[in-house]
């Protein structure tokens, strides 16, 4: 399973490659607009610094605004890929941004068959919002459960990103039931590898080891 980290924040991204499990980056406007800075300005550094894929997110709600912006962020870095809405313009904007060679995340999922309809587009990752959902009282881990079983029925590439993610549960369950990826904001990747028993024991651990004689 890959984890991605859900921010715009440089210096959470290098916090977060420190640990040595970094695998790539989401962003979204929502994201940028907490950094002051220029959207493209943000996109480019974060591109640069990571080595995996960055979903950089297209403004435009229309087929043709939504290809003229992809083009031009595809163009920031290498490892850039296009977060498309699903909507139907986006589903328009997918088919030829793929011909194209442009990676795409279609994002903004809230089912199983809009899931299915991006990897029919041709959709490189498709991003179910699990926490979103929980926040209506859906069983957003439910939806993640059904899309993997319709692209494993059909053999479908597109790669699943788990995101809107709340806490380390999600991840949980993400990975056992095979989800691709897991894009994790900073403050649940922070709480991940942490336990109160790992904390106790350790601390245990140290006070014993001043006992042995020296």
């Amino acid at each position: 399973m890959k984890f991605f980290i859900d921010t715009a924040d440089i210096n959470e991204i290098k916090k977060a490659q420190e640990v040595g499990i970094l695998d790539g980056v989401t962003t979204n406007p929502t994201l940028v607009s907490k950094i002051g800075r220029p959207y493209r300005e943000v996109l480019k550094e974060i591109a640069a610094a990571v080595k995996g894929p960055v979903s950089a997110e297209v403004i435009g709600v229309e087929y043709e605004a939504m290809i003229k912006e992809a083009r031009e962020l595809a163009r920031l870095g290498d490892n850039i890929n296009i977060k498309i809405p699903l909507i139907e313009e986006g589903l328009k904007a997918v088919k030829t941004l793929t011909a194209e060679g442009i990676k795409t995340n279609v994002t903004l999922c809230f089912n199983a068959v809009q899931a299915l309809m991006a990897a029919k587009a041709g959709a490189t990752f498709i991003s179910p919002f699990v926490g979103r959902l929980d926040d209506i009282s859906s069983e957003g881990m439910d939806v993640v459960e059904e899309i993997l079983a319709i692209y494993n029925n059909y053999g479908f590439e597109t790669e699943v990103i788990v995101a809107s993610i709340r806490n380390p549960l999600h991840i949980k369950y993400a990975a056992m039931m095979g989800a691709d990826i897991a894009t994790i904001p900073f403050s649940v990747f922070k709480s991940i590898v942490k336990h109160p028993l790992t904390d106790k024991g350790l601390a245990q651990f140290l006070e014993d080891y001043k006992k042995i004689p020296k």
